[in-house]
């Protein structure tokens, strides 16, 4: 091949490339002008969406809704007779006790778990199956994160925290799934890199709205990335979870990428909160026994 060939088939390929990502944004934008179009298996929780947010259904009500996702159902069961959550060894068989002692925020996050990690295992992603797995771990530490501090501040409900960290990057994982349609994105998976950074926090702020997810949650993943100046004391759940994401690397974590160095604001996020590290490594082995 002479050098003139190999230089128009970059070309070529590198102009295929910047159509496709084009293409996925200006699709991406469609949908969240619209109807979002999501995985099938999402299907569970936007069922679930309406009993969880009507304060007036009863737990009966919502254990109803759920009993017909028998995956779901099982980690609840199974969730609710963890250490974590039933330290005193009281076994509860029934799926309407397992939701009373759990509490909504956890019933979501377990939701959102199963599905996102449906989610990595999705026709497609074996292409991105590095950048997924990274990402899922990162936001299992988040989330792992955002409950242990959470645990400090009395206003805040660590179980909120959890679901706030462990959704904070959806952003990212439905931008890989939207790649996963592109043959150009999926032959060359490194590319997309970019564009979830860039845009991964407004896409997830779409997608948690048209989930249902409560205000306060939604308000948490904006700017989640942007380093500033770390927040000391925490006072909300957006300031909880911008520490627990900092801590458990960032988007630098997921991405390969190296943190800036040398940089006051991460240096003082790790003399106030990096004591906290050794438990946040205990919870997230939990929640990977839990969300396994």
């Amino acid at each position: 091949m002479t050098h003139d060939t190999a230089s128009a088939n970059d070309d070529k390929i590198g102009a295929a490339l910047r159509n496709q990502r084009f293409q996925m944004l200006e699709d991406i934008a469609k949908e969240l002008a619209g109807d979002v179009v999501f995985p099938t298996y999402f299907d569970a929780v936007l069922r679930l969406r309406k009993a969880l947010q009507d304060p007036n259904h009863s737990l009966a009500a919502i254990s109803a809704a759920i009993s017909v996702e028998p995956l779901i159902s099982a980690k609840l069961l199974h969730l609710a007779n963890s250490v974590a959550y039933n330290p005193a060894g009281n076994q509860v068989v029934d799926l309407q006790s397992a939701i009373a002692r759990l509490g909504i925020n956890v019933v979501r996050s377990t939701a959102l778990s199963i599905v996102m990690a449906q989610l990595l295992r999705a026709k497609g992603m074996a292409a991105f199956a590095d950048l997924t797995h990274r990402l899922w771990d990162h936001s299992l530490m988040t989330a792992a994160a955002a409950r242990v501090i959470a645990r400090q501040i009395p206003r805040i409900n660590p179980e909120e925290a959890m679901l706030a960290g462990l959704i904070h990057d959806l952003g990212a994982f439905y931008m890989l799934y939207r790649a996963t349609q592109y043959e150009e994105l999926r032959q060359r998976p490194d590319t997309v890199k970019y564009l979830i950074i860039q845009w991964h926090e407004s896409i997830g702020v779409s997608l948690l709205n048209a989930l249902g997810l409560p205000e306060e949650i939604i308000g948490a993943m904006e700017d989640h990335d942007r380093m500033r100046q770390t927040p000391s004391p925490i006072r909300n759940l957006a300031e909880v979870i911008y520490v627990a994401n900092m801590l458990s690397g960032g988007h630098f974590e997921w991405t390969m990428q190296d943190m800036p160095t040398p940089n006051e604001e991460l240096e003082q996020l790790f003399a106030l909160y990096g004591d906290l590290k050794p438990e946040i490594e205990a919870q997230v082995a939990e929640m990977q026994a839990c969300f396994a």
